[in-house]
């Protein structure tokens, strides 16, 4: 988002990391996007949507912007972003500079205000910077070797704690390679080539239920040397069981460095590793149509790509204004580019699920619905299939008893002839197994941040506990873990 990086022969764009998250229109079919991800909803696939969010939730995928708390207060910005978009990135309230000014005091206002915001609308929101070489407090940028190592760690687990359960994904480690691919020589690169191993696992200790991500500019193109060695990091990590969920490309398309021709293969190459990938910070030097449009499409033909966030709401809001490079102008009024991106996302068909998790079981088309506070999977006690009888948490076991299909009339179904069932309408109705008979206490909206809501009631399944045997029942929706669920 500031520097530009020029080699011979062709601009390139290095960018800081920005933001992105909001509410999917429920519907008719889903589409799960890996172990970690929250259950995304589709709508009918003969009604064309008619906002960007809508439509990638067709497929399964969200389209996401960065938000800037500040601007939260201009109506015209602030509705755009709340109609279009259902993935919200905080575009620099997150980062190491906003959230630990000096060393142990944390401070979280301005990004709660943009995960409030969010949140109160049913958008997701991701976690937008943990380790970085700009952006960092100045005592930061005064420390080397192992002191220096433990701030990073301790930031880590200082930021995480407060977002515990809260996001759909961190870019935990933002910009750590040169050109040519080699490593940068940051002051965290100077504390041991291992500094990103550990970030990662410092994160994946401190939240297990959000995605992990490694986030770069300049890595579209598969030919490129930056591609490369980023790709031999992540193969690396996959190989070693270091804890990586997904690679963020950030898509900043300007001057010589536009849509390349393998970007389709790069993301391919990629995902064939066993992570997803998103596009991140996206924007294209005077909206250029066919670009937005081929990007777009790159992601559509990928099934482990799983979103697409620009970076920012109208041209006046972008780092890059003078080069008018969004899908709304100054007046928030569409552009050609967003039309060309609606269009795209309407003309996808459903999305492939990620492949679930080593060892799980996902017979017949159905999957496992796991609590994300808890890890454990919705559960028949016993196997039964008395009508009436409660559903629990439970460790996942991959039996029949564990596993639910979502089908096209909003019905979780179990054993194929019975559904999750809403025992009635109020607070701490009770949620159990009953015969399918197609009313409105047996649909279910599968949405956007995790929440899974009655159609009868509009409350959110809901645990007490995280511990074996725990009971579910609908409550109020309060965004909480308790009540995130993701299929696998």
């Amino acid at each position: 988002m500031k520097i530009v990086a020029v080699e011979k022969g062709k601009s390139l764009v290095a960018t800081t990391s920005p933001p992105l998250p909001r509410r999917l229109l429920v519907a008719a079919t889903v589409a799960a996007v890996g172990a970690f991800s929250a259950l995304m909803v589709m709508p009918d696939a003969n009604a064309a949507a008619s906002t960007l969010g809508a439509a990638a939730a067709q497929s399964g995928r969200y389209f996401g912007t960065a938000v800037a708390a500040s601007r939260l207060g201009d109506s015209t910005y602030s509705t755009i972003a709340g109609r279009e978009f259902n993935m919200i990135t905080a575009e620099n309230e997150m980062k190491p500079d906003a959230t630990q000014p000096q060393r142990g005091q944390f401070t979280f206002s301005s990004g709660d205000q943009i995960y409030n915001w969010a949140t109160q609308r049913g958008l997701q929101v991701r976690g937008h910077t943990l380790a970085w070489h700009a952006q960092q407090p100045g005592w930061m940028q005064n420390l080397g070797g192992s002191s220096l190592r433990q701030a990073m760690i301790d930031h880590i687990n200082g930021v995480m704690a407060h977002y515990k359960g809260k996001l759909a994904a961190w870019d935990v480690v933002n910009e750590a390679f040169n050109e040519d691919g080699s490593r940068r020589n940051s002051n965290l690169q100077g504390t041991g080539n291992d500094w990103i191993e550990v970030a990662f696992r410092t994160a994946r200790a401190a939240d297990p239920s959000t995605k992990l991500c490694y986030n770069d500019y300049n890595i579209e193109n598969w030919s490129y040397g930056k591609t490369q060695g980023v790709y031999n990091m992540i193969r690396d990590f996959k190989s070693r069981g270091v804890p990586i969920d997904c690679v963020g490309l950030q898509t900043h398309f300007t001057g010589g460095s536009s849509l390349p021709g393998n970007f389709q293969t790069t993301l391919q190459n990629f995902a064939a590793l066993g992570v997803d990938v998103a596009l991140t910070e996206v924007d294209v030097t005077n909206a250029s149509t066919s670009q937005y449009a081929g990007l777009t499409q790159a992601c559509l033909n990928v099934p482990r790509c799983i979103g697409i966030t620009v970076w920012g709401v109208r041209d006046s809001d972008s780092w890059r204004a003078s080069e008018n490079p969004l899908l709304f102008d100054r007046s928030g009024a569409k552009k050609a580019a967003y039309t060309s991106v609606l269009n795209a996302l309407n003309g996808a068909g459903p999305t492939p699920s990620s492949p679930a998790p080593s060892g799980s079981s996902n017979p017949g088309g159905a999957g496992r619905i796991v609590g994300a506070q808890s890890g454990r999977c919705i559960d028949v006690p016993s196997a039964s299939q008395t009508n009436g009888t409660r559903v629990q948490l439970y460790d996942c076991n991959g039996q029949t008893n564990q596993a639910w299909t979502l089908t096209s009339s909003r019905q979780l179904t179990v054993y194929g002839s019975r559904c999750l069932d809403a025992a009635g309408s109020g607070n701490g109705a009770a949620v159990q197994i009953y015969a399918c008979n197609g009313q409105a206490n047996q649909q279910w909206n599968v949405n956007a941040n995790g929440t899974i809501t009655g159609v009868q009631s509009g409350r959110c399944l809901d645990v007490w506990g995280t511990g074996n045997g725990q009971q579910v029942q609908i409550y109020d929706c309060n965004g909480q873990a308790n009540q995130r669920f993701s299929l696998s």
